[in-house]
């Protein structure tokens, strides 16, 4: 039988900021952390039915606001291309 341990909070933040920040594989963090990787799985998991904090509602409500004018630029520049052509 494996011995179980248990890891800290901190350390199970930074794995999961390395996965989802700086694309590093489930795989590699769990062999570096001797982690199962369906631990991690199961962490990432619960990170997405969880709820936005109310400042990553407002920042991804920005940023789509951002896109959608940005869109909306592009829309018209092209208009205004194929009207010249």
């Amino acid at each position: 039988m494996k011995k179980q341990f248990k890891i800290s909070a901190e350390i199970k933040e930074q794995i999961l900021k390395r996965i989802k920040e700086d694309g590093v594989s489930v795989t590699k963090v769990a062999e570096e952390h001797e982690i199962h990787t369906s631990t991690i799985y199961a962490w990432l998991s619960k990170d997405i039915k969880a709820q936005p904090s109310l400042r990553e509602y407002i920042k991804l409500k920005k940023e789509k606001q951002e896109l959608l004018a940005l869109v909306g630029e592009l829309t018209i520049k092209l208009s205004q291309s194929q009207k010249k052509i």
